[in-house]
């Protein structure tokens, strides 16, 4: 099959050129359309190398100014106090970071790299923040398990109907949401030669299902029988009962629309 029944397209690409540089230059895509395995630890890498780096920062700060030895000095003011060690300086980033605040830890005026590192501290977390919450948010808003509750006909018919012979097939919505804006198209997907002798392995052809007279437009509140007549401008025009059953092709259906719950 070219498309399974769960819409995934059998499709491999190969022989592309700097292909890991193009899925790089679109990396927030790259993340969304990333499984939820490898999302998940991408967004716990993230974080914990940010955060150890930032943590790795005050300390380096911290042993610079000899602020370790003097820690509990009470006459000497260091750049951040109560920091005397690694796990006190990565304690002081996540108060900071997450802005939980103990009090117990805090920055002072007497050290300009601290306040310098302060501020690139607060641009680097919003922009970490938003980039992987952002992500994290869409992929958690993605539409594909809607289509769990889109239900297509296990086969479909050709019968008369109103004196057309019609290719016919039925789709129905199991939810009490709407399908807003909810649209149908339909796609024949065969190999043909052309006149000029080039071979087309995956040809695309529209079935007219009601493009013409609004028909495609669905209302789907109960289940619908979608029709593709087939009169002389389709491609089963020239195929007989025979020819159709030995004949290699796929119908593709595509319904779309806007989910009301979510949009």
């Amino acid at each position: 099959r070219f498309v399974d029944k769960n819409g995934r397209c059998n499709v491999q690409h190969g022989n592309l050129g700097g292909e890991t540089s193009r899925y790089l230059s679109d990396l927030f895509t790259t993340l969304v359309d990333l499984k939820w395995r490898w999302n998940l630890f991408i967004f716990i890498l993230t974080y914990t190398v940010a955060w150890l780096f930032m943590a790795s920062m005050w300390w380096v700060i911290a042993y610079m100014r000899g602020d370790l030895n003097k820690a509990h000095d009470d006459s000497y003011t260091p750049c951040v106090a109560n920091v005397y060690n690694f796990p006190s300086a990565f304690l002081f980033f996540i108060e900071t970071e997450a802005t939980i605040g103990y009090g117990y830890r805090y920055i002072t005026d007497k050290c300009p790299e601290g306040i310098i590192l302060f501020l690139f501290q607060s641009i680097l977390g919003s922009i970490v923040d938003a980039f992987l919450i952002g992500c994290m948010f869409i992929k958690m808003s993605q539409p594909k398990k809607r289509a769990e509750t889109l239900m297509f006909s296990e086969h479909a018919a050709i019968s008369m109907r109103d004196g057309k012979l019609t290719l016919m097939f039925r789709v129905g919505n199991l939810r009490n949401s709407h399908m807003v804006s909810a649209q149908i198209r339909c796609k024949l997907l065969k190999s043909r030669q052309t006149p000029e002798g080039e071979f087309l392995p995956l040809d695309q052809l529209e079935l007219d299902v009601g493009f013409s007279t609004g028909a495609d437009q669905l209302f789907l509140v109960s289940p619908l029988t979608i029709c593709h007549v087939i009169d002389a401008k389709s491609p089963f025009y020239d195929l007989s009962q025979r020819s159709m059953q030995t004949e290699q092709f796929e119908i593709v259906v595509i319904l779309e629309g806007i989910v009301e719950t979510t949009g």
